[in-house]
């Protein structure tokens, strides 16, 4: 039985993704609906003026990423974690480039510390870098940064997840006044970047993972202050 994204990482792809319950051509002119789904991706066919609900956008979206999750399951060669799981789906998802990057490589060859890093070398687009982009790896590297195990890895779409979970994920709370935690984070990067070229991949993975927490916690402090 091929593994399945956990609902961590089903909450990060459906918050970066976006739904549209509405058939719209995006910016190439394809008609799109739910969480980025066309016809190219199968079923359901996309028609003009075609319309579903929550739940229908969810089923898609995790038909959409079975090939992903097949794909993570027979490129990686070393053990994952949920969590590093559900960040390499969302990240072919995204790019459809996991099979070609350096960092299957690197993972491969066991340097989990690599990984971080080298998802925030896929934030452009047109040759330009993107912001969304950068926040969406920001995100990635948060989850992986976590690598816990959770219960199951078949969690349904409509299943609640974990506040904790979106926290981390979206660094956001009900209060909203997290917004910025993980925004900042390649802020920190660029500017370490500035002045730390030649760190190893190891050593930017750790300053990564501190920035993560370090924002985590913050939102902690704020939230036990606030009740």
């Amino acid at each position: 039985m091929t593994r399945r994204i956990n609902a961590a990482g089903l909450s990060h792809i459906m918050q970066w993704e976006g739904k549209e319950l509405v058939a719209y051509r995006d910016v190439a002119g394809v008609l799109t609906i739910g969480y980025g789904h066309t016809s190219a991706a199968g079923i359901p066919k996309v028609r003009e003026g075609m319309r579903i609900n929550d739940t229908e956008a969810a089923e898609i979206l995790r038909r959409d990423l079975g090939k992903f999750e097949e794909r993570v399951e027979h490129l990686v060669k070393v053990p994952l974690t949920d969590n590093q799981f559900a960040v390499l789906v969302s990240f072919d998802f995204n790019t459809g480039a996991l099979h070609k990057s350096t960092l299957l490589k690197k993972l491969n060859a066991g340097d989990y510390d690599a990984v971080p890093v080298e998802l925030m070398k896929w934030v452009n687009a047109g040759g330009k870098k993107v912001k969304g982009l950068v926040n969406r790896r920001s995100a990635e590297a948060g989850l992986w940064a976590k690598g816990e195990f959770v219960a199951s890895n078949t969690v349904d779409a409509d299943k609640a997840v974990n506040k904790k979970d979106v926290a981390v994920i979206v660094g956001t709370g009900a209060g909203g006044a997290a917004t910025s935690v993980v925004p900042v984070l390649p802020d920190l990067i660029d500017a370490v970047t500035k002045q730390h070229d030649d760190l190893t991949s190891g050593e930017w993975a750790r300053i990564i993972v501190a920035v993560v927490i370090l924002g985590l916690t913050g939102y902690g402090i704020y939230r036990k202050v606030r009740s």
